[in-house]
């Protein structure tokens, strides 16, 4: 007998807005500043137990898929363990997965509520509202800044896409997870260009990084999915922008969501996500 679907309506949080640009500023938890962001309106949505669908969703499609990878990292907040070891695993994963020619990393972000409340340094919080991480404009500058950063301009003219790795800290991850909206759901209409400007501990008046995203406007198309009670021997992989799918298509947005079937004593939610340009 197979286990029960965990089919869910979440709230999703999307933009309220009704232009077509908006600005958010996000500063660490603790520094005391609030985060700046655009207003959101809170639908709620069907989210679909991804692992019940008759076919497994694909990058190429969808724009997600999980895959199973047992890790030998110990500490998933040790930067010496992330850099040296978890970067080369996740690099050969992403290689044979994916049949890429390269993968370039490119940064990395782990997140924790509660860590970021007791002030970890470069720790955050999940993120809460529907959005994608690179727009028409962001993917392609960011994807060449990437390649002369790693002097392999010579792959400008390749394949790229820009894929995240993300993965449970502490399973099962039952608290706020991830939901994810199929690609092939989402209309031009529906992505909000957003200018985004981290800031660092260090400094909170000039950004550490910016870059451009996509909110997302509702729209009731949207299917949206979640791998329930993920482990931390699966790894979601989550493209944000692909070279050769230029435009809607190619983006899939995703947000953390309340899970309501989630037990109340469940342990919040703590993941690492690595941020990489794949070469195909």
């Amino acid at each position: 007998m197979t286990n029960p679907s965990h089919d869910v309506i979440g709230d999703i949080a999307y933009i309220d807005i009704n232009g077509l640009e908006a600005e958010h500023l996000v500063y660490p938890l603790s520094s005391g500043k609030k985060i700046v962001r655009p207003e959101t309106n809170y639908r709620p949505m069907p989210i679909k137990d991804a692992r019940h669908l008759p076919e497994d969703p694909s990058i190429d499609n969808e724009g997600f898929s999980i895959v199973k990878h047992e890790s030998s990292v110990l500490d998933f907040y040790d930067p010496t363990q992330i850099t040296e070891l978890y970067y080369s695993e996740i690099i050969s994963l992403l290689k044979d997965r994916l049949h890429a020619k390269d993968v370039i990393i490119f940064d990395h972000n782990q997140r924790s509520k509660v860590r970021a409340k007791a002030g970890q340094s470069e720790v955050r919080t999940p993120v809460a509202a529907a959005h994608v991480d690179y727009t028409t404009i962001s993917g392609p500058k960011r994807s060449h800044e990437i390649l002369e950063n790693a002097q392999k301009t010579h792959y400008q003219n390749n394949r790229l896409a820009l894929i995240n790795a993300w993965r449970p800290i502490i399973g099962p991850a039952q608290d706020f997870p991830l939901a994810i909206c199929s690609s092939t759901s989402v209309d031009d209409q529906d992505l909000v260009k957003t200018d985004i400007h981290h800031f660092s501990e260090s400094n909170l008046e000039t950004p550490r990084h910016s870059g451009q995203i996509y909110s997302v406007k509702h729209n009731q198309k949207h299917k949206w999915y979640y791998y329930p009670d993920m482990q931390t021997d699966e790894v979601l992989l989550l493209r944000n922008w692909d070279s050769a799918k230029p435009y809607t298509h190619g983006y899939t947005p995703h947000t953390g969501f309340k899970n309501s079937l989630a037990p109340t004593n469940t342990i919040p939610r703590e993941s690492i996500e690595i941020r990489t340009l794949v070469v195909f």
